[in-house]
C-alpha cells in the first residue's frame, strides 16, 4: 500500500504484524455484519501512522473494504486515509494520528464499558464485557495525555485495558534515547498498572502467551512491553529511515524476498491468509447473535 502510494509509514506496520494478527485471531471479539455491535472489542491503533496495518486487518477480517480500497490508500476519496478516521472506515473505532491521543480516547472507553455493564447487567445475564485493545508506539507513550490518561486508568483499576507497547526504540528523528530514557514499565506499575514484557516482537508462542495473560487480568489495566524491529525484514530495519517513508522499488523488492513473499502481484492476499481472521469473524459473530438473545 506504501509503495503504491508512494506516501505513509511502512515500518510500524512490518515490525507489528505478528502482534496485530494474533490480537485479531485469538482474542478480538468482533463482528464484520455489524460493526456498531455495543458489546464488540475494540481495536484502537494509537499510532494512527500505521495505519496501512489497519486497513489490512480489516480487509482480512472482512469489513467492508475491499482490496481496491487497499489500492486506493491515501488517496483524496478513498476510505483508506493516511490516518485513521472514525465514522469513514468501516470498523475504525477512533480517529488517531496526534500521538497519546488513541490510548487516552481508550482509557474512556474502557470506562464506558464499565458504566454500561454497572447499569445494565443483570445476574447471570452479562451484556457489558467487552474489553479494550490498544497498540500503542513509544511516540504515544512520550505524550503528557496518555500519561494522565494512564494514571487514571490505573486509579479506577480497568481491567479490561490491554495496551500493547511498539518498543522499537526508534523516532522519525532516529533513536528514541534521543529525547526519551525512562523507564516505562516503572512509571506503568507505579501507577497501578500490570506490566507484562515480550522480548522478541516475532516470537509467537511469547506474544500469545502474553495475549492470554493479558486476557486473563481482569483487576488492572495491562501494559505489554513488545521489543520489535521497525521494519522488519527490509534493508532499512530498526533505523528512522523506515519509519515514515516508502522503501522504494529496490527495497520493497528485497523485503518480499527476506519475507518469502513474491514479487508479483503487487496486491495479493491468499485465501490462505484470510482464513484464520474469517474463522475469529465467524466466533464474534455466534457472540454477538447470543448476546442478542440475553
Amino acid at each position: 500500500m506504501v509503495e503504491a502510494a508512494a506516501s505513509g509509514h511502512p515500518g510500524a506496520p512490518l515490525g507489528l504484524a505478528p502482534l496485530a494478527h494474533l490480537i485479531w485471531t485469538r482474542q478480538l471479539r468482533f463482528d464484520p455484519a455489524d460493526p456498531a455491535w455495543p458489546d464488540r472489542d475494540r481495536f484502537v491503533l494509537s499510532c494512527g501512522h500505521a495505519s496501512a496495518l489497519l486497513y489490512g486487518l480489516l480487509h482480512l477480517a472482512g469489513y467492508d473494504l475491499p482490496v481496491a480500497e487497499l489500492e486506493r490508500f491515501r488517496q483524496l476519496g478513498s476510505r483508506t486515509p493516511g490516518h485513521p478516521e472514525h465514522g469513514h472506515t468501516p470498523g475504525v473505532e477512533t480517529t488517531t494520528g496526534p500521538l497519546g491521543q488513541g490510548l487516552a480516547t481508550a482509557v474512556g472507553m474502557a470506562m464506558a464499558a464499565r458504566m454500561l455493564g454497572g447499569r445494565f447487567d443483570r445476574p447471570g445475564r452479562p451484556l457489558f464485557g467487552h474489553r479494550v485493545w490498544v497498540v500503542a508506539s513509544d511516540g504515544d507513550l512520550m505524550e503528557g495525555i496518555s500519561a494522565e490518561a494512564a494514571s487514571l486508568a490505573g486509579h479506577h483499576r480497568l481491567g479490561n485495558l490491554k495496551v500493547f507497547w511498539d518498543d522499537n526504540r526508534i523516532s522519525i528523528d532516529g533513536a528514541t534515547d534521543l529525547a526519551f530514557s525512562e523507564d516505562v514499565g516503572a512509571r506503568f506499575a507505579a501507577q497501578g498498572w500490570r506490566i507484562l514484557r515480550v522480548d522478541d516482537g516475532n516470537d509467537l508462542t511469547a506474544l500469545e502467551r502474553a495475549l492470554d495473560e493479558a486476557a486473563a487480568e481482569t483487576q488492572r489495566p495491562v501494559l505489554v512491553a513488545v521489543r520489535t524491529h521497525i521494519g522488519y525484514g527490509s534493508p532499512r530495519q530498526d533505523s528512522a529511515a523506515v519509519h515514515g517513508t516508502p522503501l522504494g522499488a529496490e527495497a520493497a523488492r528485497a523485503t518480499r524476498e527476506a519475507l518469502g513473499w513474491p514479487a508479483e502481484p503487487r496486491f495479493l492476499v491468499p485465501d490462505a491468509a484470510r482464513a484464520p481472521y474469517r474463522e475469529a469473524a465467524s466466533r464474534g459473530a455466534a457472540e454477538h447473535a447470543a448476546w442478542r438473545e440475553r
